[in-house]
């Protein structure tokens, strides 16, 4: 079953999410546990994960992909690699249309031993923070600026899959959006030697949907997102409509709202993952805003990287 993200999540910590407190324990000290006894597996090229604590919606995919590509043209073979889910397809499309490297793989481990096999030089962890079970050379965790950690707690009393002390093991905090020096002071008391990082999207087919009036899809992580990312680019939304994060659309659900926005004249705008998950309906009136990441001090990031490689 597909479900919204609860909206307590998000707000101050209100009753429903300390009545959640017990098990937010329960699921903490799995946790605890799990890394505990999980032995960890080094491997011959050097893992980078890119990961998150806060559940969706921060951006890991895209990052990944820019990673790889920025990586490719230091003449650094590098795959990414994800650990299958039916429902996630989308994702995968949207990597393959992206960059050429891909491995999909039931458990991490195998697939990191094939990354191995291949020859590749550095292998990209697109998502496995929480795989204890494998020793990362770099972590770098993603965060978006309009969320950071919600309420601040565990699952599922609040949006985290595991405390923000977890980021003492890591070296790179990556935030999409705006700087937040609060929020920087914070997470360098965990952990004085992270290097923080800012990325933003930037949108590549904009002119396509200016003095336009639109209908707004969005069934990823953080819905709002997509539509405070189009309003900030001038464009004109008068209906939204959300789905939960990888939502299998149907046939005549489109096909409902291709109706609601041809009666309404509206124009609809989506995002590419979400077009990924119906563009086999080959249905007309469909149009996805194209973005890019971008990565502020980019070549210092990379450098890091890098560095990980030659000194492996």
């Amino acid at each position: 079953m597909q479900i919204n993200k609860p909206k307590f999540w998000d707000t101050e910590r209100g009753i429903i999410s300390i009545l959640l407190l017990p098990l937010s324990m329960v699921v903490i000290t799995y946790i605890f546990l799990k890394k505990f006894l999980c032995k960890k597996t080094s491997f011959k090229i050097p893992v980078v994960c890119v990961g998150n604590i806060y559940v969706g919606g921060t951006g890991k995919t895209p990052t990944s992909i820019f990673l790889a590509n920025q990586l490719s043209k230091q003449n650094i073979n590098s795959v990414i690699l994800r650990k299958y889910y039916d429902s996630h397809q989308d994702e995968h499309d949207l990597i393959r249309k992206n960059f050429n490297n891909l491995i999909l793989c039931n458990d991490r481990l195998q697939g990191l031993n094939e990354a191995v096999k291949s020859n590749y030089d550095i292998a990209i962890l697109d998502d496995g923070l929480q795989d204890y079970k494998i020793k990362k050379n770099l972590s770098i965790v993603c965060f978006n600026h309009r969320q950071l950690i919600g309420n601040g707690f565990v699952l599922p009393s609040g949006p985290l899959r595991e405390n923000l002390s977890s980021l003492k093991n890591a070296q790179i905090v990556l935030i999409n959006g705006e700087k937040n020096e609060n929020f920087e002071n914070k997470i360098l008391k965990i952990n004085k030697n992270l290097k923080i990082f800012y990325s933003y999207y930037k949108p590549l087919n904009i002119e396509k949907f200016k003095n336009t009036k639109l209908l707004a899809i969005s069934g990823i992580g953080n819905p709002e997102n997509f539509f405070q990312l189009i309003e900030q680019n001038g464009l004109n939304i008068k209906k939204k409509i959300k789905f939960p994060d990888h939502y299998l659309f149907s046939e005549t659900e489109i096909k409902n709202i291709i109706k609601i926005a041809e009666d309404n004249g509206l124009k609809i705008i989506m995002t590419e993952k979400d077009y990924f998950r119906i563009k086999d309906f080959k249905l007309n009136n469909l149009n996805f805003l194209e973005v890019s990441l971008e990565i502020k001090e980019k070549d210092k990031l990379i450098k890091i990287i890098q560095n990980l490689y030659e000194n492996n």
